[in-house]
């Protein structure tokens, strides 16, 4: 009975269902079902198949972001469960992410966020037009694993750099990684700045963070 259910959860994140989501993970709960089961076998498997159409074409940006808002739906009605029982999703990784000093392009970085906290990242969001040595001060603050800067512009991308260069200057980069995003933003220029990972999306981001925690 619970494979259906599980079935079900992940479906309705492949079709970006959020309340039907947040019902099922109510259903869960009432019939007896792991929270963390649900999650791991149900809305994360759901959120992989999102992940694979988007990255085949198959899925457009509104589909990715419709299946991210099913997946918080539903992880909006399981997590305060786990945490009162003092049960916690397996956490692959620590990141502290915005939008770099300049910038206030949100919706890509917000994209990112959904979909690494989907995937078992503890996110940490610092928001829209964050001053570069704020995201030292917060990586410190929540031991960052990872710093993942969205720069839209191509005039903020040098701020992507200047980040990197705070966290040089903070003895941080031995145990901090950094990603960066953008629609400028490519390979070659990650390379320069030396930042461990570029991700051209969303989806991608996600498997670049977790080659990053060797997962």
């Amino acid at each position: 009975m619970s494979e259906e259910l599980f079935k079900q959860m992940a479906q309705a994140v492949i079709d970006g269902e959020a309340e039907e989501a947040a019902a099922l993970a109510h259903k869960a709960l009432e019939q007896g079902v792991s929270p963390l089961e649900a999650i791991n076998k149900g809305y994360s498997a759901g959120m992989d198949v999102v992940g694979e159409l988007y990255s085949s074409g198959e899925y457009f940006l509104p589909d990715l972001i419709m299946g991210g808002e099913a997946m918080k739906a539903a992880l909006a009605v399981l997590e305060p469960v786990l945490k009162a029982a003092g049960q916690s999703r397996k956490v692959l990784g620590i990141v502290v992410l915005g939008t770099v000093k300049g910038d206030i392009h949100e919706i890509g970085k917000s994209l990112v966020g959904s979909m690494l906290a989907a995937h078992g990242f503890e996110v940490f969001d610092l928001g829209i037009d964050v001053p570069s040595d704020e995201f030292v001060v917060k990586a410190r603050e929540y031991n960052a694993d990872i710093v993942a800067l969205s720069a839209l512009l191509t005039t903020t991308m040098l701020h992507q750099r200047e980040v990197i260069e705070h966290l040089s200057e903070a003895g941080m980069r031995d145990r901090v990684k950094v990603m960066v995003g953008g629609s400028p933003v490519t390979q070659v220029w990650a390379e320069q700045i030396g930042a461990e990972g570029f991700a051209e999306d969303a989806a991608n981001a996600v498997v670049v963070a977790k080659r990053l925690m060797g997962v």
